[in-house]
């Protein structure tokens, strides 16, 4: 593990960059009316709301979208850079996504209500968020290695 401020802060840009990808693709399936019930901005918007008794405000869901994304998994790209599977930044990020959504599955979508690996809302929301996360992983590898992170 390393705690590299130089690659902390690559990590974040990194992981803000998957994020944009994610939200682009999450954008897309959305408006080909493709699961539009699986939206995990408004689940976090909503489950927040529910949780500290407040009116749902979208904004609260597209900030946690951003800060999980580009900090949250940003850092702990940087900082599990070395441990994490794989030869190339693309593949560990690929792990790190893989990790991320199983992390989703069995916490975030059972406490929005979705159940667990969000199968309330049929196989296709575990299947899609499974792609959308190695996507997601895959660039905030390569862009991590673009920016020169662990070189």
């Amino acid at each position: 593990m390393s705690f590299n401020l130089s690659a902390i802060i690559k990590g974040i840009i990194a992981g803000f960059i998957g994020t944009l990808v994610l939200t682009g693709l999450m954008m897309i399936k959305k408006n080909m009316g493709v699961m539009p019930e699986l939206d995990p901005v408004h689940m976090m918007s909503t489950m927040v709301a529910e949780k500290m008794g407040i009116e749902v405000n979208l904004m609260i869901g597209w900030v946690m979208h951003f800060v999980i994304g580009s900090v949250a998994w940003g850092v702990a790209f940087a900082v599990l850079n070395d441990v994490l599977p794989g030869r190339s930044q693309g593949i560990k990020g690929i792990a790190l996504g893989l990790g991320a959504w199983l992390l989703m599955m069995i916490g975030p979508m059972p406490m929005s209500g979705a159940g667990l690996f969000g199968l309330s809302m049929g196989i296709m929301a575990p299947v899609m968020t499974l792609v959308l996360h190695i996507i997601f992983g895959a660039v905030m590898g390569l862009a991590f290695s673009k920016l020169g992170g662990n070189a």
